[in-house]
């Protein structure tokens, strides 16, 4: 098998759950089983602390480190996942250049002793930061965590995305950060290995149609591969596009790109789709998702490649897998012994088992929230002994437990004055106790007669003529039931006013009270399958008369029709300009392999038309 290391830009760390095979579990167990690894690296997980939850801490046989925005709410984050049976990492931390601190501690990363600390933080001079870039501010976007095993140093990395102009200072600095890094780490005799969204495209062949977008673009292939961060990323890889002669300090490459290594001549090996165009189908877009790795262990790896079968984001993860025996030193190793602290394995053999003292300050099971705490699921992964102890140590404690609230209610104390004025649902977690005889005897509760007398009070209160109410709410059906054909009470004010139609043949209604047609259809079928309306005794709620009133009296909304005879989208215009946030209609088809509209093929057609300049009135009847 080997051990997989994997990387994905999950886009939102809830996103991939909307592929079909774990749509229905949502758990991280599941999707990790789907992606066979063992080493699981996520890039923009778009969470803050307080977003964290139970399913994605405390995942049953992993561990997970996180790196998260410390100022930007939904923004870039990284979490690295690794699966205890296979492995353990003996250091970790978070950031790039090593001036975050530890959990608990006032200490950067790259102060603490030699012993705790990763090591090839940039030296003084080496990282020149323009504009208002300092090495917190690269470390404070949640872009990097670090984690060491004795076999390597693990990187992964979520880069700046060349957005904007405002945004360059940040990107190169990040980069030549990451550069630095890695250069100082191989310089220390360490192996290393980059992973994740690197935010680059290194050559014309891990991008769609470059020639033709360049065109558009009036830039030329020698400036788009010139640009700085796209020179600093390839100087860093073994047979790197690099035009012209190398910088002074990047002389030598460190990092071979393993999907090249395995596949040197595939095209549309891409990671990344534009979703907003709809580009995935005709695979038009770019591979920007790397596994790197230094020379030194360029012969363990057996396989890398992309899994662009997956959905649920806007990239497809990226692998690569490393055999089970490694060679070091012209001698064969057991990758799951350098994969752990030493004593764990041997000979690919297993000592002992993983325990919460392997666990590293970063560990996000350490977080307050989260410490000593089990998910549901480690229950049964026990082994029967540790059931059957953990077992008889908790019905032992219940016994005893029982037997000090037995005391204390028979024995009046001020305690059991106290107790006796807590809520009667308190009280009543505590009404079975232990009599002397070893039985148990439910005691009476003072607490159930006072709810009852409360209850009779306000039924008192209620009035004779007022009767009880079968639901604490109205149903929404109420709202849909037509008027009532004999003697009609109610006031004028009262009826449901009729929705008026706007301009663009859009309903302008309270929500509250004009539910569209679709609203009202699926009011009616919940209502078939179970859910509680009362009937009106004077009329008959018709759930078909119902939903073709509203029909009629709504419409159904007229689009304009693209080439194919497609009804067309709607979108919205985001780029700046006079234009900005003006909608239009287009084909609904995606985006063909070419990236352009197209004519008389399957692909996106041509067809644009401003809303504000369609005439629905105007368009033939369907």
């Amino acid at each position: 098998m080997g051990l997989r290391i994997t990387s994905w830009n999950v886009n939102g760390i809830r996103n991939p759950f909307s592929y079909q095979p774990w749509r229905e579990k949502k758990t991280f167990d599941a999707m990790f089983d789907i992606l066979e690894a063992d080493i699981v690296v996520m890039q923009e997980t778009k969470i803050q602390r307080k977003d964290l939850q139970d399913d994605m801490v405390l995942v049953p046989g992993w561990d997970v480190y996180f790196s998260l925005p410390r100022h930007k709410k939904g923004y870039a984050g990284v979490a690295i996942y690794t699966r205890n049976s296979v492995c353990a990492p003996i250091r970790a931390e978070e950031g790039i250049v090593g001036v975050l601190c530890p959990p608990n501690s006032s200490t950067q990363f790259r102060d603490l002793p030699e012993d705790q600390h990763i090591g090839g933080y940039p030296k003084p001079g080496q990282l020149q930061l323009n504009g208002n870039i300092d090495e917190l501010t690269l470390d404070s976007e949640g872009r990097c965590v670090i984690l060491e095993f004795p076999a390597f140093v693990l990187i992964g990395t979520y880069s700046p995305a060349n957005r904007d102009e405002s945004r360059d200072d940040f990107r190169l600095g990040y980069m030549e950060a990451l550069d630095i890094r890695v250069r100082n780490l191989v310089a220390m005799g360490k192996r290393v290995v980059v992973t994740g969204d690197l935010n680059v495209v290194g050559a014309a062949i891990d991008t769609a149609n470059l020639p033709e977008r360049l065109r558009r673009e009036v830039m030329s292939m020698v400036e788009f591969f010139s640009s700085p961060s796209r020179r600093v990323f390839n100087q860093l890889l073994f047979e790197g596009n690099v035009l012209g002669p190398r910088d002074e300090d990047r002389k030598n490459p460190v990092l071979w790109d393993l999907g090249r290594l395995f596949h040197p001549k595939r095209e549309g090996m891409f990671t990344c789709w534009d979703m907003k165009k709809n580009s995935r189908p005709a695979n038009f877009g770019s591979r920007i998702d790397y596994v790197l790795c230094t020379d030194d262990m360029k012969s363990w790896f057996i396989d890398s490649n992309i899994q662009e079968g997956l959905m649920g984001s806007d990239h497809c993860p990226v692998y690569g897998v490393i055999n089970d025996t490694v060679r070091i030193n012209d001698e064969e190793v057991f990758i799951k012994d350098i994969m752990n602290p030493p004593g764990v394995f041997k000979n690919g053999v297993r000592l002992r088992e993983w325990s919460t003292k392997d666990m590293l300050p970063l560990s996000a099971k350490l977080i307050p929230e989260f410490d000593r705490r089990q998910s549901i699921k480690d229950m049964f992964f026990k082994k029967p002994s540790a059931l059957k102890a953990m077992s008889s140590l908790s019905q032992e404690s219940s016994v005893n437990q029982a037997n000090s609230i037995s005391e204390k209610l028979v024995t009046p104390t001020p305690q059991s004055t106290a107790e006796s004025e807590l809520p009667s649902a308190t009280l009543a977690t505590r009404s079975p106790v232990q009599t002397p005889s070893g039985s148990l005897k439910r005691t009476s509760s003072a607490s159930a007669s006072a709810s009852t007398s409360n209850k009779s009070q306000k039924k008192a209160r209620a009035g004779p003529n007022k009767e009880p109410s079968g639901k604490g709410q109205s149903n929404l059906m109420g709202f849909f039931k037509p008027k009532p054909t004999g003697n009609d009470t109610k006031k004028p004010e009262e009826q449901i006013p009729a929705p008026a139609s706007g301009l663009d043949g859009t309903v302008e209604a309270e929500p509250s009270h004009t539910p569209t047609g679709s609203d009202v259809s699926k009011t009616c079928t919940n209502d078939s399958q179970g859910f509680s309306s009362q009937p009106d005794t004077e009329s008959v709620f018709d759930p078909i008369q119902a939903k073709e009133s509203w029909s009629k009296l709504l419409g159904r909304r007229v689009v304009p029709k693209c080439e194919h005879g497609d009804d067309c989208v709607s979108m919205v215009t985001k780029k700046p300009g006079v234009n900005r946030g003006r909608s239009f209609f287009v084909c609904p088809r995606p985006i063909g392999p070419t990236g352009e509209k197209e004519k008389g093929t399957e692909w996106r057609c041509g067809t644009f038309i401003w809303s504000s300049e369609w005439k629905p009135a105007a368009a033939p009847a369907n």
